[in-house]
């Protein structure tokens, strides 16, 4: 029996892919070889490679040579030989790497097929049997010409051949197709079609199981996709898709050997997992993913003892718990659950854990496929609610030390793979099938784990969220059994394997979780009544917490161990612990210390990132903040020593701390003498990355270690991240160390590695962006906290000093150079201010050189960088570098990377806000220095790019805005023509169908145009539809963050006339009473967090109308507040002039309430008073006066009798 193709799944996963270098015409046909453009001799064969002397490549080009000799016959001496020459190749040891070409293989393969005919059914197995050897060892896919010949000679064998042959074919047919299954179109028909072979051996139906295992695997090759290569088309891929799902839910057959049905459902969660690959974003919710998910839950739990599930045919995606029992053992075979080991009976277990292997740290080894199958499991404390009874332990079990949990928790505690098992259990045949038998059923539940893998990755995240309850523990009840999930296969199954890939699954599952996870909250008093979805998920995450710190204290397997640490920063980094009760980051903390100075470098590397992700989730954390400040030696450091309950473990230690210390500190190596009052984690980082490893211990990726060497290099990169994260969300607390920081950057861009540069460089990017922070004017931080300016001043003078220079001219590295214009871009502009004019200067000629760099993503952060000194208060009023920049960033506009024209239109957007700012501050000197052309210029390209990508777009219009309220009337003179597209640009931009962002900036960039008194707003042309593009954004969008803004932009206009005629006035006006009127009326109910702004902005600008409204405008106006309108108005006025929660600036828009009601108040009252003393003409407008006169009265009234007495009154 032939076996199956896991070297060939392995050379997929990397995508080798066999050259096209043969064109096989069908059987009779001669061969061409692309390569050489030459024909090959008319009997079809040519000469192949020797290779080696001696080697399997001489042997395959002997070979080749004899086949090519031989013509087809029926003669016996002609099967005694092709037989004799077929057992010489099978014979033959080839290994992956040997040099045979594939189109060698290839070439002998179709000659053979010309060789043996069908009716010698004896050579066609073992020509199929040669197909599979030669394939499966060489790792070879077959070529598009090749396979066109090949399949063709298998699929005519299967309709050919007596029955007792098939199962080889199918075997031979499956090498072919595997990765090729686009190319067998032609073949697709027969196989996959109505009636084809495939369908009808894989059907439920057929009697012989290794020819529907055959099957399946053949089905499965023809799913797998090679990556940049099509998949599998419909309706094909249905058929192969319902076939798996069929096998896997379906009843076991009847007297099947354990073995053969562990094969098959490797073989359908094989073809499963391809078609998954290939169905990205295909698979949607429903009664068919509902299905597929049970099915891959119950083999996830397969073939181990005491779980044999009677699991639900589908999975809803709800939160009630559905039916999911662990019945009591039973005696009979169940269908998921092949036959077990016999009970041992009284007999006594020996302890088998002095003869297994101990690793290099003292634990058990825990090698590759062996340590699947030589683990041994318990068979009585298995299942239920007892080997997972430590999940109802109260919150604070997690934190006590490993050793006491080792002492206190029942026996059921320990996990299966760390149990002591018999020897005298089995005898020895018996206990190799057993020992067999739990390895193939530890592949079904690594397949389905796969699967399972692959449907998080092709299925959106918002509908496997419907079934987290099914997957991830959530805190049992009093004496109910926990509910069998992903994390009951990390804690209980003895491969480590599974465990791996169980907590691959769960990781996966928590990547890009912070969204759904955002609502759990527990900080609150527990409720009687229900218990809120918040609290649920909550409870949720505690037992995930719980759960993976158990399996972190007791794994021994280093890979696994890995996995564990990664999936402990996923839940860390997207879990809302501001929502949470705190001392789930605390246990973390204390327990992952002796972790940073395991043996294996991936395990440390993997430390350091859980520790990265727990001071950078939603920093800054008060409970984090606390455990930095911890001096050495206290309970929140100290405490990770309790997770060593091992000697070697804490010889481990010592490995790093020196063999003198008696009680090494949990943070790993730090440097001699070390204060109490500094954080250990910069301390640890700042050693890791700088000095050399204290003790040459082997680690995974190294063999020996030269005395002095420093950390490997992804132990170093992750401690670099981890200092920048530390920088970022805790800047108070490590600035003290600002200059030491800055030494460890410049010694990382001193090197050669260039990775190690980088992220040396995005220190420093970190330090100067905190600095900039806490230098904020909106910083709550106090003055004296903050590092004085005289200390970033020298902090920026040792930095530009140094190896900066170097790293911003060095062209072989343009990455390096991008992060180095992101460093002189967190300049400090208060400290900038003090630099040297030498250091200045550098900064600036730099900046204005490599704008104009050929590399795109330089050419982006210098121009980037430009845009952050044209704010600087020192630059901002010189002229000439005005200048210089604006030319670099008009010409960087034009470019032809997206990337650069959006940093672009971003600087020049700052640039436009330098011209606001100086318009105000400096006045006439500098619109008199600055050149009209070079004004004119900008308004042209800021034109332009209001028509490029939404990335562009954004910051175009938003200098639009700021371009047409710099305008004067003697920049105005010749330039009508590109002020008027200006305007019609932001016009457009409203109306079109870009993103929110730039309907925002669009509707921002048309108020703040407003706000020029020499803009002929009111006569021009485009004023119609400016209004006419605001009114409809304020009514119609959607996004209520536009409506507020296009609202904002309708109130600022201050004089009558800027509103044009009565209709349009009348026009705005009915526009705004509709918006408020329907305020509450939202699509999305993101968007009601927004109403009560909305409210208060409409009120405001309707007020503001009302104020500047003339006798004509009054019959607009009284129109509405007659109609149904008025008890609607009237209250949202009320609301507004009484409210005192809206007594800030409304966002962004410069346009300013009165901050206390009784302001707002009196306001109204001189509107009142106003429109009271209108001169009166017509008697429409005398009634339209009276009925909106009225309408405020009622306003006011109602606002005093709320209030009380009015003072003013």
């Amino acid at each position: 029996m032939a076996t199956s193709l896991p070297s060939l799944s392995n050379m997929a996963a990397n995508g080798a892919v066999a050259s096209l270098s043969v064109s096989v015409r069908s059987a009779g046909c001669s061969t061409v070889n692309r390569s050489e453009h030459t024909m090959l001799p008319a009997d079809g064969c040519a000469e192949l490679s020797r290779g080696e002397p001696g080697g399997p490549g001489a042997h395959l080009s002997r070979c080749y040579t004899k086949l090519c000799s031989l013509t087809g016959s029926d003669k016996e001496s002609l099967k005694t030989e092709l037989n004799l020459l077929f057992d010489q190749l099978i014979s033959e040891n080839y290994y992956s790497d040997c040099p045979v070409r594939p189109e060698e293989v290839c070439c002998l393969l179709v000659q053979a097929t010309r060789l043996v005919q069908f009716t010698q059914e004896h050579l066609v197995i073992k020509l199929c049997q040669l197909i599979h050897h030669l394939l499966n060892r060489l790792q070879v896919i077959v070529d598009e010409p090749s396979l066109d010949c090949l399949v063709s000679y298998a699929t005519r064998a299967l309709a050919t051949c007596s029955p007792w042959t098939h199962a080889e074919i199918l075997q031979a047919l499956a090498a072919l197709v595997y990765g090729n299954g686009p190319k067998c179109q032609k073949y697709l028909p027969e196989l996959l079609g109505r009636g084809g072979i495939l369908v009808l051996y894989s059907s439920p139906s057929q009697p012989d199981l290794e020819l529907r295992r055959t099957a399946v695997h053949c089905m499965a090759n023809l799913c797998l996709g090679v990556p940049g290569q099509l998949y599998l088309e419909e309706p094909y891929r249905t058929v192969c898709f319902q076939t798996f799902l069929l096998m896997l839910e379906g009843p076991r057959p009847p007297n099947v050997d354990d073995t053969i049905f562990c094969m098959l459902l490797q073989d359908a969660l094989k073809g499963m997992q391809y078609y998954l690959n290939g169905a990205k974003g295909k698979l949607t919710a429903g009664e068919e993913l509902g299905t597929l998910l049970a099915v891959l839950k119950k083999y996830m739990f397969f073939g181990l003892r005491g779980m044999n599930l009677e699991m639900p045919a589908i999975l809803y995606p709800t939160p009630l718990p559905q039916y999911e029992g662990v019945p009591a053992a039973k005696q009979d075979s169940l269908r998921d659950a092949p036959a077990q080991s016999k009970p041992a009976g009284n007999k006594k277990r020996k302890s088998r854990s002095r003869s297994k292997k101990e690793g290099p740290d003292g634990r058990p080894a825990e090698d590759e496929e062996s340590q699947d199958v030589e683990v041994g499991q318990n068979p009585g404390k298995a299942g239920g609610g007892e080997t997972l009874s430590h999940w109802s332990q109260g919150p604070n079990y997690m934190g006590r030390s490993f050793c006491t949990a080792q002492r206190e928790a029942p026996p059921s505690l320990y996990p299966p793979w760390k149990r002591s098992s018999s020897d005298s259990e089995f005898s020895d045949p018996e206990g190799g099938m057993q020992t067999k038998l739990r390895l193939y059923q530890a592949r079904v539940r690594q397949g389905a784990l796969h699967c399972f893998l692959a449907v998080v990755k092709c299925v959106e995240k918002r509908l496997l969220y419907g079934y987290w309850s099914s997957f991830v523990p959530d805190a049992p009840g009093t004496g109910s059994p926990p509910p069998l999930t992903l994390l009951t296969i990390v804690l209980k199954d003895p491969s480590p394997k599974v465990r791996a890939g169980s907590l691959q699954v769960l990781s996966a599952l928590l990547e890009g979780s912070r969204q759904f996870l955002s609502v759990a909250e527990d900080t609150g008093a527990p409720r009687q009544a229900f218990t809120p979805f918040s609290v649920t998920l909550a409870a949720s995450l505690r037992e995930l917490h719980r759960g993976l710190v158990l399996a972190l204290l007791a794994e021994s397997s280093s890979q696994t161990l890995t996995q564990v640490i990664k999936c402990l920063a996923h839940l860390v980094s997207n879990v809302p612990y501001s929502r949470l009760r705190p001392g789930l980051l605390k246990t973390l903390w204390q327990q992952i210390g002796p972790y940073i100075s395991h043996r294996d470098v991936n395990v440390r590397v993997s430390s350091l990132t859980l520790l990265g992700a727990i001071v950078s989730a939603q920093a800054p954390l008060s409970e984090v903040q606390l455990l930095l400040q911890q001096p050495l030696g206290s309970g929140a450091t100290s405490g990770a020593l309790s997770g060593v309950s091992t000697p070697q473990e804490l010889q481990s230690w010592s490995w790093r701390n020196g063999p003198k210390k008696e009680a090494p500190p949990s943070c790993g190596r730090l440097p001699e003498g070390t204060s109490g009052s500094r954080c250990w984690l910069l301390q640890l980082c700042t050693s890791l990355v700088t000095q050399p490893r204290e003790e040459p211990y082997s680690d995974s990726d190294t063999g020996t270690v030269a005395p002095g060497a420093l950390e490997p290099s992804p132990v170093r990169l992750e401690a670099l991240q981890v200092l920048a994260r530390l920088v970022k969300g805790y800047f108070s607390l490590v600035q003290l160390h600002l200059l030491e920081l800055e030494e460890v950057s410049t010694q990382c861009l001193r090197e050669a590695d260039p990775s190690i540069q980088l992220h040396g460089a995005k220190l420093l990017e970190e330090l100067g962006s905190g600095i900039i922070q806490q230098h904020r004017g909106e910083s709550t931080v106090d003055q004296a906290s903050k590092v004085p300016v005289e200390q970033v001043v020298r902090f920026w003078l040792q930095v530009l000093s140094g190896p900066l220079t170097g790293a911003l001219q060095n062209e072989l590295h343009p990455t390096l150079q991008t992060s180095a214009c992101d460093i002189l871009s967190s300049i400090l502009p208060q400290a900038f201010s003090q630099l040297p004019d030498k250091s200045q200067v550098l900064c600036i000629t730099i900046l204005l050189g490599l704008s104009y760099s050929e590399n795109s993503l330089v050419k982006a952060a210098a121009v980037r960088a430009l845009g952050v000194y044209v704010l600087f208060p020192s630059l901002r009023e010189d002229v000439m570098f005005v200048t210089d920049a604006a030319n670099a960033i008009l010409t960087s506009l034009d470019d032809r990377s997206p990337n650069v024209r959006a940093k672009a239109a971003w600087s020049l957007g700052n640039l436009t806000d330098t011209l606001i700012v100086n318009m105000a501050s400096v006045g006439k000197d500098f619109k008199d220095e600055f050149s009209e052309s070079l004004l004119l210029k900008m308004l042209r390209s800021a034109t332009r790019a209001s028509r490029d990508k939404d990335r562009v777009k954004s910051n175009a219009v938003r200098a639009l805005g700021n371009l047409l309220r710099f305008l004067r009337p003697a920049h105005q003179s010749g330039s009508e023509g590109p002020l008027d597209e200006a305007v019609w640009a932001l016009i457009d931009t409203v109306r079109g169908e870009a993103t929110m962002k730039v309907r925002w900036n669009a509707c921002y960039a048309l108020g703040n145009a407003f706000r020029n008194p020499t803009l002929p707003l009111g006569t021009a042309p485009w004023t119609s539809d400016a209004y006419s593009a605001l009114s409809q954004a304020v009514t119609c969008c959607r996004n209520f963050k536009v409506r507020i803004k296009s609202a904002a932009a309708l109130s600022v206009p201050a004089e009558r006339g800027r509103y044009g005629d009565v209709v349009q006035f009348g026009g705005v006006w009915q526009a705004l009473a509709q918006a408020l009127e329907c305020s509450n009326e939202a699509e999305d109910f993101l968007e009601y967090r927004y109403c009560a702004g909305l409210r208060t902005q409409l009120c405001h600008t309707l007020l503001h109308l009302l104020s500047l409204c003339g006798p004509d405008d009054l019959p607009a106006v009284a129109a509405l507040v007659a109609e149904g309108l008025h008890p609607t108005l009237r209250s949202y006025f009320v609301h507004y002039h009484l409210d005192e929660s809206n007594q800030e600036e409304p966002e962004g828009d410069g346009v300013r309430d009165p901050c206390q009601p009784q302001e707002r108040l009196r306001k109204l009252e001189e509107c009142l008073g106003r429109l009271r003393s209108l001169p009166q003409a017509e008697p429409h407008t005398r009634e339209a006066q009276a009925q909106v006169v009225s309408f405020l009265e009622d306003v006011v009234r109602s606002c005093q009798e709320a209030q009380g007495p009015s003072p003013l009154s």
